[in-house]
């Protein structure tokens, strides 16, 4: 091989190693990329740890399993390398027997050990190069340079690390100590304002409710959730075929109470005695047009309209279609869009002192980072249970002037903000509650 494709690739890998941002890509540079300068088989980097050496990277692997029997035999081998600093050649020919064994299952019969050296001439570690072929005075000088260079980039990133534990550890150094502590307790006094998370629904707060007017079964419905309605348009309808059924049994039941009471009248003019069936048969007629007009006034109200204008609140029409329900049963609910507030489901558990016009801020799902927000109006007295199963207060807030209003349904976190109190009953509160809880002091 030529001089300069050598020094090319020297200069190159020594750049390289310069650029390496932290020790584990220097190291994957020193057992990966010299292979480019002087060929081998294998490589593995070694650094003290203590008084013995540690197996920290090989070649062709990203990380080292140092509980592989590979990685095993190796770590232990390495303890028996020479510990004067320098390049040293081992071959398999001048192996002990305990080594031989594992040596000629693991690795090749040349191995060249090169030191890298830190700045301050400190031992930072060794490099194992292993191959077939015999190592000759010029690899051996020619990495024995490039490794000059991998010791004082290793010296220089290893202190970088370890600068950064000093500083920490002198922070925290007998002088400091008091301080921080006193700093840490003062802390504790910081101001700040109680505050708890829950979840939040965007909903019309002066809705009103259509409700079903009789007893019967969603037939249809003419509109479609959310959407706007004006006063007087259909909103959706009951099944009829019951009413219209019974309509028509009324009819012929009318029709032959009529058909009677003529009778009873054409024979009173004959035989006086028939005059008293005539009340009768009137009677039976008045009868038969109550239940008519009953059923008329029953299918007047099968439709039901919108008496305001609003949007249309409900969930799918397929939850309601051919289902039963009964009078005064909610299935609609009309809402001003203007109108829109935020439902608030807060936990027992989580429940904190509360006033009106507590300020409240919504994130909603859809977008978490554009907070609404909003002032608390209401808040009950007696928790009931939530939509999720829980025991939870129910808080309604309304937005603030100038906010923009999000879609009625649509759902987030609120975070209620309450009284003002110390940073330290803020972090201790739940488990100063939780240890009364179990032990009543």
């Amino acid at each position: 091989m030529s001089a300069s494709p050598d020094l090319g690739v020297l200069l190159q890998i020594e750049a390289r190693a310069m650029e390496a941002p932290t020790l584990a890509a220097l190291r994957f540079t020193i057992v990966n990329e010299t292979h480019a300068l002087t060929p081998f088989r294998q490589a593995a980097l070694f650094e003290p740890d203590g008084a013995k050496l540690r197996l920290v990277a090989a070649s062709g692997l990203v990380s080292v399993a140092n509980d592989s029997p590979f990685a095993v035999w190796l770590t232990q081998f390495a303890q028996r390398f020479p510990r004067e600093v320098g390049v040293h050649r081992l071959n398999f020919a001048e192996a002990s027997e305990s080594d031989a064994e594992h040596w000629s299952e693991w690795l090749p019969d040349h191995l060249l050990l090169v030191p890298l050296m830190g700045k301050q001439g400190d031992l930072r570690g060794w490099v194992m190069y292993a191959r077939e072929e015999s190592w000759g005075d010029a690899d051996a000088s020619c990495l024995q340079r490039l490794h000059a260079t991998f010791g004082y980039c290793h010296s220089a990133l290893g202190h970088k690390q370890q600068s950064g534990w000093r500083s920490v550890k002198k922070l925290f150094n007998q002088r400091n100590r008091w301080a921080i502590a006193a700093l840490l307790a003062l802390s504790l006094f910081i101001p700040i304002r109680l505050s708890v998370l829950a979840p939040a629904e965007v909903i019309a707060l002066n809705a009103k409710a259509v409700a079903a007017p009789q007893d019967g079964v969603v037939g249809s419905f003419a509109v479609q959730p959310n959407a706007r309605v004006k006063s007087g348009d259909l909103l959706f309808s009951l099944d009829d075929s019951a009413l219209s059924n019974r309509r028509q049994v009324a009819l012929k039941g009318l029709e032959v109470a009529k058909a009677d009471a003529h009778i009873a009248q054409q024979r009173a003019f004959d035989d006086t005695k028939s005059k008293a069936e005539v009340a009768v048969a009137l009677g039976r007629v008045r009868e038969k047009e109550a239940e008519l007009a009953a059923v008329d006034s029953q299918a007047s109200r099968v439709e039901v309209r919108a008496d305001q204008d609003g949007v249309a609140i409900f969930a799918d029409t397929n939850d309601w279609l051919g289902k039963p329900v009964q009078t005064g049963e909610r299935v609609i609910q009309l809402a001003q869009p203007e109108d829109s507030g935020v439902l608030i489901w807060l936990s027992v558990a989580d429940a904190i002192n509360l006033e009106i016009d507590a300020p409240v801020r919504l994130f909603l799902h859809t977008e978490p980072l554009s907070p609404r927000t909003a002032k608390l109006v209401e808040a009950s007295y007696q928790a009931s249970i939530s939509p999720d199963g829980v025991a939870a207060y129910r808080l309604r807030a309304k937005f603030d002037e100038g906010t923009e209003l999000p879609r009625i349904g649509l759902r987030g976190t609120a975070r209620i903000s309450g009284d003002w109190v110390m940073l330290g009953y803020f972090l201790f509160r739940r488990p100063l509650s939780t240890v009364r809880e179990w032990t009543g002091l």
